[in-house]
């Protein structure tokens, strides 16, 4: 067997053990950008420098294979995501154009390459991914728990992050950024909110055939159950002691394909690692098409009404 050309990050290292698992690489990035849309600057920032503010779906499968890459592709496959991103950063530099909350008045002004902004991209990645391994694969030790946020670290690196822009060990940054969920600075924008409302399935403009249908309401299920409880209550998520019962069972049975595997089909247990973006992709196909026949992507929009900028 061929050996695989090295990478950023080596075999046996946090990032590559915990982002190779399927059921994290499928929830982490949704719960991410629902999370990350309450910081205003990362979330406005975004919007008006994409070529897809009205395909969210799109932009997460685009995003994903890029982060995918690094985690866990080659030296020469992470290199070219990275200056790919780079190319694309460049362009994302501007103010806000209304409050956005008492902490990011009109005029703010934010940019792709502020070391603490690029520090809370790598902080929502890394939460989300550090929680959804925990629901869903088994609870990280206090060793990998460590391992894994300083492997994260030299992720942000890659993207030009740096290093100090980041709490020395795991210990800070959970004292940071659970204090920073609990802050006055969380704010969504009326289109953060339906657009982190559409990601979490809150807001669903289609319907898709059976069996997706059912896998997308477990998706869905699996997402709003990880969020804190102020983040649901701040999109209006009703969550309920049914909703926190089934979501619980979903977590232990998917927990249990992963810490029992001679009790999981081996067609099952085949499906439990690799890379996520192909999944994120059929999402974005059914988006994509969704536009293209004149139905919104999101209740209540016109994509024909949504200006970018910078989408060259």
């Amino acid at each position: 067997m061929a050996q695989r050309e090295a990478g950023y990050f080596a075999d046996d290292s946090m990032i590559r053990r915990v982002m190779s698992k399927r059921t994290v690489g499928l929830t982490y990035g949704l719960r991410a950008l629902v999370i990350g849309a309450v910081h205003p600057l990362l979330f406005v920032g975004t919007s008006e420098h994409t070529a897809h503010r009205a395909t969210p779906y799109t932009r997460l499968a685009i995003t994903g294979g890029l982060f995918e890459a690094v985690f866990l592709g080659s030296k020469a496959e992470a290199d070219r995501a990275l200056a790919f991103t780079r190319r694309k950063h460049e362009r994302v530099v501007g103010t806000l154009p209304e409050d956005a909350g008492a902490h990011h008045p009109a005029g703010t002004a934010y940019s792709a390459h502020d070391p603490h902004l690029m520090f809370m991209t790598m902080a929502f990645t890394f939460d989300s991914a550090e929680v959804m391994h925990d629901r869903l694969v088994r609870e990280l030790t206090a060793t990998e728990r460590e391992d894994l946020y300083q492997d994260y670290v030299r992720w942000g690196e890659l993207f030009g992050m740096p290093r100090d822009a980041a709490p020395a060990d795991y210990r800070a940054f959970r004292r940071y950024f659970d204090s920073y969920l609990l802050s006055t600075q969380l704010h969504l924008t009326d289109e953060a909110r339906l657009v982190g409302s559409y990601l979490a399935g809150h807001r669903k403009a289609y319907r898709l055939r059976a069996p997706a249908e059912q896998v997308g309401s477990a998706l869905y299920l699996l997402v709003q159950g990880s969020l804190p409880a102020r983040i649901r209550q701040m999109y209006g998520i009703d969550w309920g002691i049914p909703d926190e019962l089934a979501h619980r069972a979903l977590c232990r049975s998917i927990r249990t394909a992963h810490i029992a595997p001679p009790l999981t089909p081996r067609i099952l247990a085949g499906t439990l690692a690799g890379r996520s973006t192909p999944s994120y992709q059929l999402l974005a196909r059914r988006e994509q098409h969704m536009v293209k026949t004149g139905h919104p992507s999101m209740p209540g929009v016109d994509p024909r009404n949504w200006v970018q900028r910078n989408t060259a």
